[in-house]
């Protein structure tokens, strides 16, 4: 049978069942947007008791590579399964303690007209060597923002979904 795994809750579920349960020490955080579905494992810390803050993350970033090689071949099968079923490009990454690591993941280009002060505000960006381009400039507003206004997004982000299962739950349209 070859279904289409159209809503978050689908994915996730389907990702419980397909990934090998020894990966992660618990259910991945599964982010999905209209191209991509990334998931991020939490792994098993290295010991480093006693150790220096370099030598933590220089374990922690080795525990993610060892990760990322041993895994590659069955993630790689499973990231095929699901764009078939989804229709998204899937990408991995793993945590190892606060380090995030994304492997692969898009770059997506977005097209948007600007007035001339938001011009001048990328420009000045550009300008003072903060962003190498006008795209790079947009690309580190986006990003301060999300950081600045991480709360508010994740209130919106669950009354979107709360919209969309009462939207589900309603007669069918059409």
């Amino acid at each position: 049978m070859n279904r289409s795994l159209s809503s978050p809750d689908e994915v996730r579920g389907w990702l419980a069942g397909r990934l090998p349960s020894d990966w992660f020490l618990d259910a991945p955080e599964v982010v999905i947007d209209r191209e991509e579905i990334t998931v991020v494992g939490r792994l098993s810390p290295p010991e480093t008791a006693g150790s220096s803050d370099a030598e933590v993350a220089a374990a922690a970033a080795g525990r993610t590579r060892e990760f990322r090689e041993r895994t590659r071949e069955q993630r790689i099968a499973i990231a095929r399964e699901l764009q078939g079923l989804s229709g998204r490009s899937v990408a991995w990454g793993a945590r190892v303690g606060e380090r995030t690591e994304r492997f692969t993941h898009l770059a997506v280009p977005v097209m948007t007209r600007l007035r001339q002060p938001e011009r001048q505000v990328l420009d000045t960006l550009v300008d003072a060597g903060v962003a190498r381009s006008r795209a790079d400039a947009l690309a580190w507003c986006v990003r301060l923002v999300g950081r600045n206004t991480e709360t508010w997004l994740a209130d919106l982000r669950e009354a979107m979904t709360h919209v969309e299962r009462v939207r589900a739950e309603g007669p069918p349209t059409g």
